[in-house]
């Protein structure tokens, strides 16, 4: 089989084989752009590596083949003493992984073939700096000495040269370089090899190594992507930017990867290789000043990026290299970019007419949308705090927390429970971990396309970065700004849409969907076949949702409207009673109160649906915990301590979850459910007097069987329609059910009769199916997840084998007695965007979360119905 591809041989159909990386270069190879000569060696490759633990004879024949042809077309050849082939190893896999894996430049370079570029360019500095490079990177990736060790070495040099930058090191300086370089090989007792053949072959093989390196297996986990891909190698012929003045690299993106701007946006340095700009090592410059620096190659970089953004219909991230005046293109790949980002430039492709908008809605990551709707800084707190320093605004977004200044003590700091901002110097790949559990990154170092602002927007965290005035010391574990000292767990603010940092805590308020995400949300809404309902027990939530674009209410759980303190004692002597009479006042009390929730929240939905739950929870949850609460409450309820102590043990349960609650409620205690029909209903009225008609829908928990419904219907409806019939006016309403046990769901054929509609609670499901407790499951269920005994949390995502099996009976029962009837989920994972997709194939009609995830779970019910839509039209 075929294991090596010349860049002409590929297209970007191949990307499976030939890596992200790999199908890219063979696609502008054929596009006719400036692409150094080089060729990939597949994924397949990779497998059959990490197989056999070592490279196959097939593969070193077929290198062989393929050096020769490089040789060949450059003319060049590796280890010449005349004019030395020198190339690059980089990794590239299928999906973009950008630093996780390693890359190795300048293989080829040795004593001898360094003279010998030295004589052929007529600039020893050049080769030297070359040379020392490889030594480092050479040693780093293949042998895991430490970088630092490296870095060292070179920080000691300029300190004790005087010199600010690397730029400054002549010559000599390099060689001393290189023979201190050399001391740390022997040291670690390893030996740089001097053959090309072997050089490439080590590099090869680490690069193969790299796929299972630490930081890419967190990578993957945290992006969800598949372990078995594997990641191609590209040999490609080494072009220098780091040869003078005249030459340069960068990274340019088609259009701004923080607001999705249209512009070219980018950053360069000259005298450079591609490390030193990603690194954060050195300030690169904005790639607009090279427009004034090199016109020329600016507008054949802008040419470029036009062209490569309307082949791949999509915003494209460019890597770049000038030598001597030369423009170089080393990779294309659809740019990472916020969240924000995402959503503006998939509705701008759409108005541009590059894509349609079922291609923009599949574009935009479900999960992201909520990085767009986190807070931001309140305006007026912020307003009194002064800025402590401003770098570059990487990454936008708000977000307060402990300072830490390593990735191993940030994510210690968020596994105790801390809320974390990363700070460092500038940021390595080997930070990913704390990286990802940081609300914030921010560095002293670093342009706007360096790592901690790639990974930040990538991960849709806050990120600031190239703060120049900020001085981070990881070792004393402190930071400085001018005469502020921050020490670890001090607590600071950063704005990353201004590039602002605060000392302290900034209290903040809730973001608003910005114009581009509406437009987004509105096509999904046309797109989708599921409804998204919202899950509101104030009119605060509701106001939240509707402007998120719910469909209307899909729970308001009653119970939450009686933790007000003069609910809550209402509740409490409503509870206490002995007898029905006991409950007559607190119940007439509570029925006022409850009657002007109704109204206002039917008010503000303006004739949306909105589906209102009847008290669930068990009757403990309302009373004292301790001795002090005991004390206060006797006290406001005219009890003896003791009195409230023999009724409170008298309503004790054993299992309070599997037991007085939900419809048992309403058969022991069913004036509590007359109650709220009333208040429910009185509610209608005053909006009737009012011209709006409300159709209510009433929603009854915890249904086991038929008769059961039957029962509590009946409740229900005696008391509709004698308040209609003594108002005299007409109301449509509907009676449906709460699906949340395993037994409702066996019966749902028989429940249906009784029904007018289905909502499946799934976190009782969740808890009744596995037999976990979910107010206890933090006592295990972290080990479980670890472990790999659970995939996810199923609390938070549906278990589709098990609860998922148990809806999927419930919804076919369900419509084998009513065809069209109404079915939804209101738990915690209608709002998760692979539980939305699980629910879209099973049939549900609408699901209904918080309201900060309302537009989360639009966008995953588009996709999941233009995914099914696009698998039904696929030929069998």
């Amino acid at each position: 089989m075929k294991q090596i591809y010349a860049f002409a041989e590929g297209n970007m159909e191949m990307r499976a084989l030939l890596g992200g990386k790999g199908a890219s270069l063979a696609e502008m190879t054929n596009l006719g752009l400036p692409v150094p000569p080089g060729f990939t060696i597949t994924t397949a490759a990779c497998h059959s590596y990490q197989t056999n633990h070592g490279l196959s004879d097939d593969l070193l024949q077929e290198l062989d083949t393929h050096l020769t042809a490089l040789e060949q077309a450059t003319g060049k050849q590796f280890d010449d003493q005349t004019s030395p082939l020198l190339v690059s190893v980089r990794s590239g896999a299928p999906i973009s992984m950008p630093g996780m894996m390693d890359t190795i430049l300048n293989i080829g370079l040795n004593d001898q073939t360094v003279v010998a570029l030295a004589k052929l360019t007529n600039d020893p500095r050049f080769a030297y700096d070359s040379y020392r490079r490889l030594l480092a990177m050479f040693g780093n990736v293949v042998y895991g000495l430490s970088e630092k060790a490296f870095d060292d070495v070179l920080t000691t040099m300029k300190r004790d040269k005087g010199y600010a930058s690397d730029l400054d090191l002549t010559t000599t300086d390099l060689q001393a370089i290189i023979a201190s370089f050399k001391q740390l090989y022997e040291q670690a007792g390893k030996t740089f090899p001097q053959a090309p053949k072997d050089q490439m072959l080590a590099a090869i093989a680490a690069v193969f190594e790299s796929w299972n390196n630490h930081r890419a297996v967190i990578y993957r986990r945290e992006n969800q992507i598949p372990e078995d891909l594997g990641t191609a190698v590209n040999i490609q012929t080494m072009v220098f930017g780091n040869a003078g003045e005249d030459s340069g690299t960068g990274v340019a993106f088609t259009r701004d990867p923080a607001t999705g701007e249209r512009a070219l946006f980018g950053e360069y340095l000259l005298n450079a290789q591609g490390e030193d700009v990603v690194s954060g090592v050195r300030t690169p410059q904005p790639v607009a000043v090279l427009q004034a620096q090199m016109p020329a190659v600016y507008d054949q970089l802008a040419t470029i990026a036009t062209k490569l953004e309307q082949h791949y219909r999509d915003m494209q991230d460019l890597e770049f290299t000038i030598e001597h005046g030369h423009f170089y293109l080393l990779q294309a790949r659809n740019g990472k970019r916020t969240p924000a980002a995402a959503v503006k430039i998939a509705v701008d492709l759409v108005n541009e007419g590059l894509i349609n908008q079922h291609e923009a809605i599949l574009r935009v990551a479900p999960k992201s949308i909520s990085d767009m709707l986190h807070p931001e800084f309140d305006p007026d707190v912020l307003a009194a705090h002064t800025v402590l320093a401003t770098g570059l605004p990487a990454s936008p977004g708000a977000a307060s927390g402990e300072v830490y200044f390593t990735a191993a003590d940030a994510k210690t700091a968020h596994d105790a429970g801390h809320q974390v901002i990363l700070m460092r110097q500038d940021t390595s790949p080997e930070d990913i971990e704390g990286m990802i559990v940081s609300q914030a990154i921010v560095t002293a170092r670093g342009g706007m396309t360096s790592h901690a602002a790639v990974v930040a927007r990538g991960m849709g965290a806050t990120g600031v970065v190239g703060m120049h005035a900020l001085s981070v010391d990881e070792h004393a574990k402190t930071a400085t700004v001018g005469s502020t000292v921050l020490h670890e767990g001090d607590w600071v603010s950063v704005d990353g849409t201004t590039g602002n940092l605060y000392r302290g805590q900034i209290t903040t308020t809730a973001a608003m969907v910005k114009e581009s995400l509406a437009t987004l949300l509105t096509w999904a809404k046309d797109a989708s076949r599921m409804a998204v309902f919202t899950n509101a027990d104030t009119p605060k939530d509701l106001e939240q949702a509707l402007a998120s674009g719910a469909d209307g209410i899909g729970l308001t759980r009653t119970e939450h409207m009686f933790f007000q303190p003069e609910r809550l004692l209402q509740m409490r002597r409503l509870i206490l009673a002995k007898d029905a009479a006991g409950r007559k006042t607190p119940l007439q009390a509570l029925e006022k109160m409850q009657e002007q929730d109704f109204y206002e929240l039917y008010r503000l939905a303006n004739g949306k649906a909105v589906l209102i739950r009847l008290l669930d929870p068990p009757l403990h949850e309302f009373l004292p915990h301790d001795s002090r609460e005991i004390s206060e409450v006797a006290q406001d309820l005219g009890l003896e301590q003791n009195q409230l102590r023999e009724r409170m043990a008298a309503l004790k349960e054993v299992n309070p979850m599997l037991g007085h609650r939900g419809d048992r409620l309403a058969v022991t205690f069913p004036d509590i459910y007359e109650m709220q029909v009333r208040a429910m209903m009185h509610a209608v009225f005053r909006l009737a007097d009012e011209g709006m008609k409300v159709t209510p829908h009433i929603m009854i928990p915890l249904t086991n069987s038929e008769t059961e419904l039957i029962w509590v219907r009946k409740l229900v409806t005696d008391q509709i329609k004698q308040l209609v019939a003594t108002k005299g006016i007409k109301v449509d309403y509907e009676v449906g059910t709460m699906i949340e046990t395993p037994r409702a769901c066996i019966t749902a054929d028989k429940i249906a009769n009784a029904a007018d509609f289905f909502s499946f609670g799934t976190n009782d499901l969740t808890q009744l199916t596995f037999g976990y407790s979910r107010d206890d499951v933090g006592s295990f269920l972290p080990d479980y997840l670890s472990k790999g005994i659970l995939p996810a949390d199923p609390f938070q995502t549906v278990d589709t084998e098990g609860v998922g099996a148990f809806m999927q009976m419930a919804v076919e029962k369900g419509r084998a007695t009513k065809p069209q009837l109404t079915i939804g989920v209101c738990g915690e994972v209608g709002g998760d965007p692979d539980s939305v997709t699980f629910f879209n194939q099973i049939g549900v009609s609408y699901v209904s979360c918080s309201p900060y995830r309302v537009p989360v779970a639009r966008l995953a019910a588009a996709q999941a119905t233009l995914r099914a839509e696009k698998q039904t039209k696929q030929p069998s």
